[in-house]
């Protein structure tokens, strides 16, 4: 049961044409005395680390001890010293500590994990995006899934040091820490939709189509309960699968009327995600 072509690519998603190396045009004035100092305090040893992963750097510089304590309370260790490649926005020690008082200790707890692995992921994203890119575009798909905006500034943050190399990505040294927006009623759909399509799947391709009819309508069923500010064509493509499901006898069908609803609400999710966005 092949997916449909809404998920998200691994490959750096930046929200606005790239600009080739060859034309990005140079900045001048203020522009170009900001991009000259974050490369400035670029510490020289980093330079000659790019053997290393990024969470072998990020160890190994006591500016990110927080973060690499946080990356392993989050268990994303082996994750992010995998192949990638990544770009990660780092925040040091002192953004870190620029957190509300308590804030830190809270994400820190085995009981808060999840929250802790959003707020890390929204600092990666797929792929290697080089300092000339972050002046070129106005914001990139981040792992969390969400939209991260990107430039001089990195959200909220400024970038202090651009471009350390490791052998799976690229490090950017940001001052704050990047807290992810709360997620709207079309993303949370969204993320329903496409947990329940991977489980579904696996389910079908093994000869389980009951178990994967059953699994596309509790995800519908959740959607439309808890989710009552979609768009109403969603909505109304979610009830549509539900009743024909209801009216077939064959699991297989069942799962096919089920599937298609699901689809067809994921489209008019990303549509609408996108108009919002534009």
């Amino acid at each position: 049961m092949k997916r449909k072509g809404y998920h998200s690519s691994k490959a750096p998603r930046l929200m606005n044409e790239p600009i080739h190396p060859m034309t990005f045009p140079i900045p001048r004035g203020p522009l170009m005395g900001a991009l000259l100092l974050m490369i400035s305090i670029l510490p020289v040893h980093a330079q000659q680390r790019a053997h290393e992963t990024v969470v072998d750097i990020a160890a190994g510089n006591e500016q990110f001890s927080i973060l690499t304590a946080a990356v392993k309370a989050a268990g994303l260790v082996e994750t992010l010293g995998g192949d990638g490649p990544f770009t990660v926005f780092a925040p040091t020690d002192d953004a870190f500590s620029a957190l509300p008082a308590g804030t830190l200790d809270h994400l820190l707890k085995p009981e808060n994990r999840d929250q802790l692995v959003s707020i890390l992921t929204y600092h990666v994203v797929p792929g290697r995006i080089k300092a000339s890119d972050l002046l070129g575009a106005f914001s990139a798909e981040t792992v969390n899934g969400q939209a991260v905006p990107i430039g001089l500034r990195v959200g909220e943050a400024n970038v202090i040091a651009t471009d350390i190399e490791a052998s799976n990505g690229v490090i950017h040294v940001i001052d704050a820490v990047l807290l992810p927006p709360e997620p709207t009623a079309s993303t949370k759909a969204m993320r329903m939709i496409d947990g329940a399509i991977e489980r579904g799947v696996m389910l079908y391709n093994s000869g389980q189509a009951a178990a994967c009819a059953a699994v596309y309508e509790v995800a519908a069923s959740a959607i439309l309960m808890y989710e009552e500010n979609l768009p109403t064509r969603a909505r109304m493509a979610l009830r549509q699968a539900m009743k024909d499901s209801a009216r077939m006898a064959s699991a297989d069908d069942r799962a096919w009327a089920m599937r298609r609803g699901l689809d067809q609400a994921a489209m008019v999710l990303v549509a609408s995600t996108h108009r919002k966005e534009g």
